[in-house]
């Protein structure tokens, strides 16, 4: 690969500027190969922070099964400047919601505890932004995930404080029912 791109000219590659927050020129290359093992061709890109290969200090290599027809130059820059989202994602559902934590023996329990932390990460991020969580939760600006989960977590242990005074009987009922004497 680093010969194939050595040996293109600046020509070749096309200038594409990244809509980051802070915005970011880019130059990719793409090509159609044939891979050995492959039944298809698949589409390759390099995309590099410099015009010629010689002067760039960070350079990728990226490869599509995509159709060669949708996987444009922006297409390959685009979607790879979307990876950071997954990562930062990964690191609050691991870190904050319990993706790791989880005690189970089979796929179908494993599957639920997934499904209920991306449930659970999606309704808060949608409360953090459009302001749900701020407008009765919180005495400042929701600026992190850690921000708008404690000002979830508040609001969760005021509703449940909330229901338990009003359904008393009902919570004493269950403990009974268990054994256990509550006072």
């Amino acid at each position: 690969m680093d010969k194939w791109a050595e040996s293109l000219s600046s020509e070749e590659f096309t200038q594409i500027e990244l809509k980051l927050d802070k915005p970011k020129q880019v130059w990719v290359a793409t090509q159609q190969v044939e891979l050995p093992g492959q039944s298809e061709k698949r589409k390759i890109a390099i995309v590099m922070n410099a015009k010629n290969f010689n002067d760039a200090s960070d350079i990728n290599y990226f490869i599509t099964n995509v159709d060669s027809e949708h996987a444009t130059e922006e297409w390959f820059v685009y979607t790879y400047s979307q990876r950071n989202w997954v990562e930062v994602f990964y690191r609050e559902a691991k870190g904050w919601l319990g993706l790791k934590e989880y005690q189970v023996r089979d796929a179908k329990s494993l599957m639920k505890h997934f499904i209920l932390v991306f449930c659970a990460y999606t309704f808060i991020l949608w409360h953090s932004l459009t302001g749900g969580l701020r407008r009765k939760w919180a005495t400042k600006p929701l600026k992190t995930f850690a921000e708008a989960l404690s000002a979830f977590r508040t609001a969760i242990s005021y509703r449940f404080v909330l229901w338990l005074n009003q359904n008393w009987d009902v919570f004493t009922a269950y403990k009974k029912s268990l054994g256990f004497v509550w006072a």
